[in-house]
């Protein structure tokens, strides 16, 4: 028994003992809080835009001239350097005068034969006409005279449009350029012969200055231009004569405005796209036919307006346009959006956001709506100037 009893005692000390450490280990701490997810907004402001669009184009020559013979011979003289500037009228090319003096002198000759021999029938007739009212010479005499005198007469209206024939043959042989403009590379040399009616050009001369930009867009982009011209909304030079500045490919603005001549339009009957013609004055030739430029048309002031960074804006099954903002509660909120155009890197809100909304732009992978957020202002483009407004269709 008392072995027994020694036992019980050991048992009932070490289960104290048990018992004592539990009470004294450290107690594991409970669910830790969640911290609050942490996202980058931009305050919007709304504020007076410029509205400009942008319409991408092509140059093209305001006017081209294959200049060709008009008459045939041999080429003499090249009066000009390929690659220049000429004026209307210059004279490019000296054909041999030679064979056409000679046909005008014996134009001139044959007018000088057939004005004698009329000269000589008009002082029959004058002579036979009182001796046919005196019975003298029978009527026969005198209307056959009367007769000779008219043909004498027409052949020297024929002999006068020979000469004049042979004088324009002699002009001809001398060519000139028929507009003003930059020639290019001559086809022929001194020696060549050349023939009336060929199919190649002798040169081309194109005319640069001014130069025209087409550019084309889609009917209901030209319906939109052409109300927002007849409001007023788009500066105007002129009637129905829209002002439109010139981006060139290398971003540069080109110093010159343009006109944008809505009466000059083409419908393409396959795409149903429409040509808009614009005219720029182009005096140092810095503009070449080919170029890709990019026109921008003014169409006025949109006042309190809204623009969302690109980046905070996304876009749901239906194609909807989505932003979400942080909400005077610090809650996430979930916007419907509807947008007007692309204003550099930028939306144009027409409804959805107002002015003061702090549009979500960086952390939109770890919220969804309702949750709390730390909201933390940022630019809209970190490290980089802001854009300069402009309009995309």
């Amino acid at each position: 028994m008392p072995r027994v009893t020694r036992l019980l005692r050991r048992s009932l000390a070490i289960a104290l003992l048990a018992a004592t450490l539990a009470g004294c280990s450290p107690k594991k701490d409970g669910p830790q809080a969640v911290a609050t997810p942490e996202v980058g907004v931009v305050t919007l402001h709304a504020s007076a835009i410029p509205v400009i669009t942008e319409l991408p184009g092509r140059t093209s020559p305001f006017r081209v001239a294959e200049v060709r013979p008009q008459v045939g011979g041999v080429v003499r003289k090249l009066l000009f350097t390929e690659g220049q500037n000429v004026v209307a009228g210059q004279q490019l090319y000296q054909l041999d005068p030679a064979p056409f003096e000679a046909a005008l002198a014996s134009a001139q000759a044959s007018q000088d034969h057939a004005v004698a021999t009329a000269a000589s029938a008009r002082t029959l007739v004058e002579r036979y006409r009182p001796l046919e009212h005196s019975g003298a010479i029978s009527t026969q005499v005198f209307d056959n005279a009367d007769t000779a005198l008219s043909q004498s007469e027409a052949d020297v209206a024929a002999a006068k449009a020979a000469v004049q024939t042979a004088a324009i043959n002699l002009a001809f042989a001398r060519i000139v350029s028929p507009i003003p403009g930059r020639t290019g590379r001559s086809s022929v040399t001194e020696g060549a012969l050349v023939t009336l009616g060929q199919t190649n050009s002798l040169v081309t001369v194109t005319q640069l200055d001014p130069i025209y930009v087409d550019v084309a867009q889609s009917s209901d982009m030209f319906l939109r231009l052409k109300r927002a011209l007849a409001s007023g909304q788009i500066k105007t030079v002129a009637d129905n004569v829209a002002e439109v500045k010139l981006i060139l490919d290398d971003g540069t603005t080109y110093d010159h405005p343009g006109q944008l001549q809505f009466s000059e339009v083409t419908v393409n009957p396959a795409t149903g796209s429409i040509t808009l013609r614009a005219v720029f004055p182009n005096e140092k030739g810095l503009l070449l036919p080919g170029m890709f430029v990019q026109e921008t048309i003014e169409e006025g002031i949109r006042q309190n307006a809204v623009l969302a960074p690109q980046r905070g804006v996304t876009h749901d099954v239906k194609g909807e346009a989505t932003a979400l903002v942080v909400g005077p509660d610090g809650k996430v909120a979930l916007r419907e959006l509807t947008t007007g155009r692309a204003i550099g890197n930028d939306w144009l809100v027409v409804a959805g956001l107002a002015d003061g909304d702090r549009l979500i732009v960086e952390g939109l992978q770890k919220i969804k709506p309702g949750d709390a957020v730390k909201a933390v202002e940022t630019a809209a483009e970190i490290g980089a100037p802001a854009p300069t407004p402009s309009a995309k269709p």
